[in-house]
């Protein structure tokens, strides 16, 4: 683009990174609520489940405060869905929750998994997942010894060698009363998901491999499931069972509104305080203060070029690709500094298209395979006249 006829985006303001230490003081409270909780009862619980289910390797519970997502964007949108799912939860229906890449589904779900207060197992599909992964298997053998001293000086002893079981995720959910919430389960084999099928209708879990009268767990009152996946059309996605979706209701996450989206940009990007009485950070580090720190009309101006450039393109542009972008123009803007794309003008700064397409160029690129657009420098030119 040339000189000339490049638009300036100009924003203006003292740059102080004033987040800062607004995000420092919620990772702080969000640690002390975690060591709150494990010297409280609530953790114990969690703790006593994890060993009760023969879950060794650090717990498939956790509780509520550490599965929060942090930072979470709380408007009236968001908090709108998410009403919506803790009622359906509440009427003792699992969720499903489906929408495209990058609009917010997990952090959602991980939300309403928290707001019940109960335990959280959160599992991740892949094609990996069998039934075996969600439910348990035999894992190896454990020996233990029997002495029998009926015959008085004599002393019998006997060595018995039987296969070990472990729970894995689902069962530890079901038994434990927790909130499941399995993400991007539509990635899974949908023959994995066939014990589902009796949860959710009948409230038994059944264990396929597991011998003997604990082959079935009763599912907990308190139980409850939260399950994500993309579209259908999405690469990697099966179609699962018409008997599994006839038992789950589904709310559909669409891309939020803007004011939505750029306040979830601006929780996840250092804003720079633009109030004419802002003092600056004394957070120690200048030069740190200095990048990374992006205006609010900046900001807007990166949600503005991103829910455009999702009108335009033939494949997703969802909110995580507006964070990325704003994390881009913030550092490859102060990098430029006077000489081209930022230029610091009384106390702010500008930064023009050019600068703008070659961040969305690299942030999109990936998306090309599969689509219309062949390469990457076609892709730039569908950027830059959408500009």
């Amino acid at each position: 683009m040339a000189e000339d006829t490049s638009r300036k985006r100009k924003v203006r303001g003292r740059k102080i990174r004033g987040d800062r230490e607004q995000k420092k003081r919620r990772r702080a409270r969000k640690e002390l609520a975690r060591k709150a909780s494990r010297n409280g009862d609530h953790e114990a619980g969690t703790a006593a489940a994890n060993e009760s289910t023969g879950d060794e390797g650090g717990g498939h519970l956790e509780s509520p405060e550490t599965v929060a997502p942090e930072p979470f964007v709380e408007t009236d949108a968001v908090e709108s869905l998410r009403e919506r799912i803790t009622g359906w939860l509440a009427a003792d229906q699992p969720v499903h929750l489906i929408g495209p890449t990058g609009c917010g589904k997990t952090a959602l779900a991980l939300s309403a998994a928290a707001a019940r207060g109960r335990p959280v197992v959160h599992i991740n599909g892949d094609e990996a997942v069998d039934t075996a992964t969600l439910v348990g298997t035999y894992a190896g053998g454990e020996r233990y010894e029997e002495r029998d001293e009926f015959v008085s000086g004599v002393s019998k002893k006997t060595q018995i060698v039987r296969d070990r079981w472990v729970d894995n995720p689902l069962s530890a959910a079901v038994r434990e009363g927790a909130t499941l919430v399995y993400n991007e389960f539509s990635r899974s084999d949908p023959a994995a998901h066939n014990v589902l099928l009796s949860v959710f209708e009948e409230g038994v879990l059944e264990r396929p491999g597991k011998r003997g009268r604990e082959r079935t767990i009763d599912v907990h009152p308190e139980f409850r499931a939260i399950l994500t996946s993309n579209d259908a059309e999405y690469a990697g996605v099966h179609r699962q069972q018409d008997a599994l979706l006839d038992r789950v209701v589904g709310v559909h996450v669409g891309h939020y509104d803007a004011e939505t989206e750029r306040e979830i940009v601006r929780t996840h990007v250092d804003v720079a305080d633009t109030r004419d009485d802002a003092e600056p950070s004394d957070s120690g580090d200048s030069n740190n203060d200095e990048r990374g720190a992006l205006d609010p009309e900046a900001i807007g101006t990166v949600v503005e070029t991103t829910r455009t450039l999702r009108e335009e393109l033939p494949f997703v542009v969802g909110t995580r690709a507006a964070i990325t972008a704003a994390k881009g123009i913030a550092v490859f803007g102060t990098q430029a500094g006077t000489e081209s794309a930022q230029q610091q003008t009384d106390g702010g700064h500008t930064f023009d298209d050019e600068l703008l397409a070659d961040v969305f160029t690299d942030v999109l690129g990936p998306k090309l395979a599969g689509t219309e657009i062949d390469d990457v420098s076609t892709l730039r030119e569908r950027i830059t006249e959408t500009l």
